[in-house]
């Protein structure tokens, strides 16, 4: 089963929905512009049922099939940009000034927005399918925020699934993997105490830096010495302020970063030794130290079952060879994570060819991607709610 014939002939009509999208972007939770345009649009597709202001501007939109299954199927597409000046100089670029769909999240409302109206037209399915169109993707917990809001069963999903396109994966490809496919991404923020005073007598000082230096040096060890090494943790120190003068030891020295794991008991064992070398080292100096932690979005757990029946599918839409089904997992964080604790499912990437990457001022989702992604969720919906 190739791409859909419908999906390459409504090409044009969802290109021009990604472009509007593109043109008009919003940040976090202030999406009210985006959700009243998907809703629009459900609702002329016919659909069954939009419920709007779900994780307070988060959309649903439920499609019944033929048939009288009480199975529901759940496909989730993220709605909000980022805060950045756009520099792609095309012709649906950004109409405002440092925000713009610097991930992609305009082509998987329009891919999403595309299958529900072939769902809704021909409706060849045995239960329902949960169109859900997620606000503050990038940094807020939209999902969450949606989860909390009790969707979930509210709606009666059984099983969930989101998709993201990826720059370096070819136009045509899928990739998906087992188990942790995206990490939880915390943070740590610190603030070492010392004493200050003149540069030229430090030993009447505690002076911070040098203890902050250390710091830098010794978190490292939590990845290199303290954590099974074919079990993957990244600790990144990413900010490192501190003085005022040359000639002046401060008070204080602030460091911040990041800790990525793509498993649950690595990642309290980095929250436990973080702070353990904090507190130790700083109390060894005669120091104080303030330490914050961070947790964000869990793990993005792939369900095995989930994952086989996603696999499959993207086999029969792009080949065999055109599917990896044991990609490397990615250190970045993705919150639909919340979304695949409540429920199995699965999370797939799919490709945008050689592009800019994501987040980045000159990335534009790739549009020849849309007749892929649409014939994905499709052909999903119709083979998990099959008769």
């Amino acid at each position: 089963m190739p791409i859909l014939n419908r999906a390459a002939e409504m090409q044009a009509e969802i290109t021009g929905w990604r472009h509007h999208l593109h043109e008009n972007p919003e940040i976090l939770y202030d999406v009210f512009n985006t959700a009243a345009f998907v809703e629009e649009k459900l609702k002329s597709f016919g659909v069954d049922e939009i419920v709007t202001g779900i994780g307070r501007t988060g959309v649903v939109g439920i499609i019944r099939g033929k048939g009288d299954s009480d199975r529901v199927i759940g496909l989730r597409a993220d709605m909000d940009a980022l805060p950045m000046v756009e520099e792609t100089g095309k012709a649906w670029a950004s109409k405002t000034s440092g925000k713009m769909h610097a991930c992609g999240h305009d082509g998987h409302m329009a891919m999403l927005l595309g299958a529900a109206k072939y769902l809704a037209e021909t409706r060849n399915f045995n239960g329902s399918v949960a169109v859900i169109f997620q606000p503050a993707e990038e940094g807020g917990a939209g999902a969450l925020a949606m989860v909390e809001d009790g969707f979930i069963d509210r709606f009666g999903i059984d099983e969930v699934y989101g998709m993201h396109n990826m720059p370096g994966i070819a136009l045509g490809e899928f990739a998906i993997r087992k188990g942790g496919i995206m990490a939880a991404p915390d943070k740590f923020f610190i603030t070492v105490k010392g004493r200050g005073g003149h540069a030229a007598q430090p030993h009447s000082t505690i002076d911070p830096i040098a203890i902050a230096a250390q710091l830098v040096g010794s978190l490292q060890l939590i990845a290199s010495r303290n954590t099974d090494p074919v079990r993957s943790i990244v600790v990144s120190v990413t900010k490192f302020q501190s003085g005022s003068s040359f000639n002046i030891i401060p008070n204080e020295a602030v460091l911040a970063g990041t800790v990525r794991t793509l498993d649950e008991t690595v990642r309290d064992l980095a929250e436990k030794r973080i702070h353990q070398v904090v507190e130790g080292l700083v109390a060894a100096h005669g120091a104080t130290a303030d330490l914050e932690y961070e947790r964000a979005c869990p793990v993005t757990f792939n369900h095995a079952a989930e994952t086989d029946h996603a696999a499959a599918v993207a086999r029969q839409i792009v080949g065999d060879t055109n599917v990896n089904a044991d990609v490397d997992p990615s250190m970045a964080g993705e919150d639909f994570s919340y979304m695949l604790k409540e429920r199995p499912g699965a999370f797939i990437f799919i490709g945008n060819g050689e592009t800019a990457g994501l987040h980045n001022p000159a990335y534009d989702f790739n549009d020849e991607v849309i007749p892929y992604g649409v014939s994905y969720w499709v052909r999903l919906v119709e083979q998990r709610l099959a008769d």
